[in-house]
């Protein structure tokens, strides 16, 4: 019998009527640690799930010396209990102070996994764990306030301290800069040479150098393997495509509340958390109608800034914040402020009610809640069909958001932050779990309701290349100070 790892043989796991996976094959040697790559909706995550025991399936999987390990899974959303003992966070949260001192911090979070700091099989001493892992400046900071790659670092030394002998990381990558994305590429590689055996679900742009091999996933099925020198990530196949009914699109109304000359304007704002600075010495101007990029580190202050501008943030009302030509705090709500913008960040993907179906969450957007709680008269329901037929989502429309992919979800969320044609778009990493063909459709999209309607853009990426053409101006953000580019 040959060294193998791990043996998949005609595994196939169905979600209703539909097959997810279909009849899947693919071996994995001791010596090998292998990347899944391939669509949105492929069935990735699936499959990381069906290895980890969350799925029924039918067909053979089979492990080295017949045992299932211990298998832990590295999710691409990640949520967390507070000290109440409540999981269902609602994404204001996160700028509450009040909240934040209900929230664990990442040295309880860790403790109670390994309160003694007792050694790990990994090799790598629980003591070092938070400087290996680049942890350890916010091993104090309270979970609801870590930043996107601060989070993800935190989940995989969680993983680490349940001494898994499989590792599956789903999409690791998704959210970071480029210096988080260099770090998490140098910690795989560590926890590779300690003994963790890693299965990785990525980007084919994103397989790190101690990969050895490569599996292409396309409609539920294995339809490549190679090793990684022998990789083509442009030969991966894209997603079914999706565009945008120019003719549909002309005949939407446009959103009433465009009477402001400066979307924003911002004098002299300065945040604080305790001793920690979040935004210092913020000065500036978004006039209506121009697109904007916003670009820095993970933690420079970018969600904190946004926060300010959507409403969710009471430190507004200690700055100098206008919108739309208003001064916060001078007899305007938080929903006065919200119907004019349209919404999606991470945090609205993690925390939203995933039982609610596709048409209930797209027509949430019209009431900015997160969830659907009233009846729609006929023109709202006109509207919200308009939107899930420009973007192709009328086959999804009763589904759960628990049963779409990743993928399909930040579809469904874009299209709840687009249903009330807002004056202000607000997109924070909108393009994650897209993959390159979704992301240069979504762009173009973008680019033609812009230059459509005059809409005023704030778009937040650590990738360039998602940056629609529209954007003119840039906004960069390091250590909570900002200054302006050109955009070229």
């Amino acid at each position: 019998m040959d060294d193998f790892f791990l043996r998949i043989e005609d595994v196939t796991v169905r979600s209703g009527e539909k097959e997810v996976l279909k009849k899947l094959n693919l071996n994995i040697k001791d010596n090998e640690e292998w990347a899944i790559v391939g669509a949105s909706g492929s069935g990735k995550t699936t499959l990381a799930n069906t290895l980890a025991g969350k799925h029924y399936f039918t067909g053979n999987i089979q492990f080295k010396n017949g045992a299932k390990p211990d298998i832990v899974v590295v999710e691409q959303q990640h949520r967390f209990k507070n000290l109440s003992n409540v999981a269902d966070f609602y994404y204001q949260q996160r700028y509450n102070s009040s909240d934040a001192e209900d929230a664990v911090t990442v040295a309880e979070a860790l403790e109670q996994l390994n309160p003694r700091q007792k050694k790990i099989a990994t090799g790598i001493e629980v003591a070092t764990l938070p400087a290996v892992l680049h942890i350890t400046h916010i091993m104090n900071e309270p979970l609801i306030q870590l930043s996107n790659g601060e989070n993800k670092r935190l989940q995989i030394a969680k993983a680490i301290l349940q001494e898994p002998e499989l590792l599956i990381l789903d999409n690791p990558f998704v959210g970071l800069d480029v210096e988080g994305r260099k770090i998490l590429a140098q910690i795989i590689d560590t926890l590779k040479k300690t003994g963790v055996k890693i299965l990785l679900i990525t980007s084919p742009f994103e397989v790190p150098d101690s990969i050895t091999h490569v599996a292409v996933l396309q409609n539920g099925t294995i339809v490549s393997a190679t090793k990684r020198k022998n990789f083509d990530p442009y030969s991966v196949p894209g997603s079914e495509t999706f565009s945008i009914d120019h003719k549909a699109l002309h005949a939407l109304k446009k959103n009433e509340a465009q009477d402001f000359d400066y979307a924003i304007r911002m004098r002299n704002v300065e945040v604080k958390y305790g001793d920690r600075i979040i935004l210092h010495n913020i000065n500036w101007d978004v006039k209506k109608g121009e697109c904007w990029s916003i670009s820095g580190p993970n933690g420079a202050g970018k969600s904190t800034l946004l926060s300010l501008i959507t409403g969710d943030n009471a430190k507004a009302y200690a700055n100098e914040v206008y919108l739309f030509d208003k001064r916060r705090g001078t007899g305007e709500s938080i929903w006065d402020i919200k119907k004019k913008i349209g919404y999606l960040s991470p945090e609205m993907h993690i925390y939203f009610d995933y039982t609610s179906t596709t048409f209930q969450t797209i027509a949430s957007g019209l009431f900015d809640s997160i969830g659907l709680f009233r009846q729609l008269n006929e023109a709202q329901r006109k509207q919200v069909n308009e939107w899930m037929h420009l973007l192709q989502l009328e086959k999804i429309q009763n589904k759960l958001l628990s049963q779409l992919s990743a993928g399909e979800q930040r579809l469904v969320l874009l299209a709840r932050a687009l249903v009330k044609n807002p004056p202000m778009l607000i997109l924070d990493e909108p393009c994650q779990g897209l993959d390159s063909r979704h992301i240069d459709e979504f762009r173009q999209i973008i680019n033609d309701i812009c230059q459509t309607f005059g809409t005023t853009l704030l778009y937040v990426s650590h990738y360039r290349h998602e940056i629609p053409e529209c954007v003119t101006k840039a906004l960069y953000l390091n250590n909570g100070e900002m200054r302006i580019e050109k955009r070229d």
